[in-house]
C-alpha cells in the first residue's frame, strides 16, 4: 500500500475522542436496559409502598391531617400522645402476650409434627395423609379460619358441647366474649392457623440434615433423645431463629383475624396494636394518632428485619 492511500485511510478514522463518547454512550445503554425491565416493579413499589410509608411518617408529625388542608406541625407530641395513651399500653401488653405465646407454640407444634412426619415408622401413604391433615389450617383463608373458630367456640358450639358431654364443665362458655378467656382464645386460634408454616420449614430442615450424623450417634450408643438434642436441633438452629424473627413481625402485625373473631373487645381484652390503629383512623379518624400507631410498630418490625438480615447474612 502506497504512502498516499495510508494517509487517506488514516484521515478517514474517527478521532479517538469521538471513540471514546461512542464508547461511553454504548455503556450507558447497557447499563440503562435493566432498568427499563425493572421499572414497573419500581413504580409499583414506589405507588404502593415507598410513597404510603412517607405519607404516614409525614402524618404522624403533623394534626388535623387529611380532614383539613392546612395541617399543624406538631413535632413528637403525638407520639407522647399515642404512648400515653391507657389504650394504647393496653394493646402493647395484649400484642407482646400475643406474639410470644404464638410464637412459642407455633415452634413447639412445627418441630413436634416434623419430627413425627420424618419418623420412618409412618408409611409412605399414612405420612401423605398425615401432612394433608397438618397442612390445612395453612390453606384456609382468615375469613374462613374465623367463621370457623367461631362456630366452634359458641357457648352452644361443638366445644362446649364436648366439654359439657364430658362433664368438665356445667354451662356453655363464652370463649369469645368474656375478657377472661377472650385473648387465650385468639391466641389458640393463631397458633392453629400458623403453625403448619413452622412444621414445613422444619420438615425441609430435618430431611436436609445427612443422614451419616444419625448412623455415627447410633454406633456410639447415643439414644434417640441424644441425637435429637445434639444433632437435630443444633442442624436447625439457623432456621429455627429465622423462623423466629419473621414470626414475631407477622403476629405482631396481626389484625384480620382478631378483627373478624373479636373486633379487639370484649372491652379492651383482645386490643391489639393493629386494632388500635384502625380504630383511631377510621373510628375516631384521628388519622394523625393511626399514623403515629402504624410508624412505632413499623420501627419495631425494621429493626426485627435488620436482625433477621444479619442472621441470614451470616449463615450465607
Amino acid at each position: 500500500m502506497s504512502i498516499t492511500a495510508i494517509k487517506a485511510e488514516k484521515m478517514h478514522e474517527p478521532p479517538a475522542t469521538e471513540v471514546k463518547s461512542f464508547m461511553k454512550r454504548k455503556h450507558a445503554k447497557r447499563s440503562f436496559e435493566p432498568l427499563l425491565y425493572l421499572s414497573p416493579t419500581i413504580i409499583l413499589l414506589l405507588v404502593l409502598m415507598v410513597i404510603p410509608v412517607y405519607l404516614v411518617v409525614q402524618y404522624s408529625f403533623f394534626d388535623n391531617v387529611i380532614i383539613t388542608q392546612f395541617p399543624k406541625f406538631v413535632g413528637l407530641r403525638n407520639y407522647l400522645t399515642v404512648l400515653q395513651d391507657p389504650t394504647f399500653q393496653i394493646a402493647i401488653k395484649n400484642t407482646i402476650w400475643f406474639t410470644l405465646g404464638s410464637v412459642v407454640a407455633h415452634l413447639v407444634l412445627g418441630l413436634g409434627f416434623s419430627v413425627l412426619l420424618n419418623s420412618p415408622s409412618l408409611g409412605k401413604f399414612s405420612r401423605s395423609i398425615f401432612r394433608m391433615i397438618y397442612i390445612l389450617p395453612w390453606i384456609f383463608t382468615v375469613a374462613i379460619v374465623a367463621i370457623l373458630w367461631r362456630m366452634l367456640l359458641d357457648p352452644v358450639g361443638v366445644l362446649n358441647y364436648l366439654l359439657i358431654r364430658l362433664g368438665l364443665i356445667h354451662v356453655g362458655v363464652q370463649w369469645l366474649s368474656s375478657p377472661k378467656t377472650a385473648l387465650i382464645a385468639v391466641t389458640v386460634i393463631n397458633i392453629w392457623a400458623g403453625y403448619p408454616f413452622y412444621m414445613m420449614s422444619m420438615l425441609a430442615g430435618i430431611q436436609g440434615i445427612s443422614k451419616d450424623l444419625y448412623e455415627s450417634a447410633r454406633v456410639d450408643g447415643a439414644s434417640w433423645w441424644q441425637s435429637f438434642f445434639n444433632i437435630t436441633l443444633p442442624q436447625l438452629k439457623p432456621i429455627i431463629i429465622s423462623m423466629s424473627i419473621l414470626d414475631i413481625i407477622w403476629t405482631s402485625q396481626q389484625f384480620a383475624m382478631v378483627w373478624m373473631t373479636t373486633g379487639g373487645g370484649p372491652i379492651t381484652s383482645t386490643q391489639m396494636i393493629g386494632i388500635y390503629t384502625y380504630q383511631q383512623a377510621f373510628g375516631r379518624y384521628e388519622f394523625a394518632l393511626a399514623s403515629t400507631s402504624a410508624v412505632l410498630l413499623l420501627l419495631f418490625s425494621i429493626f426485627l428485619s435488620v436482625i433477621y438480615s444479619r442472621l441470614q447474612r451470616r449463615r450465607d
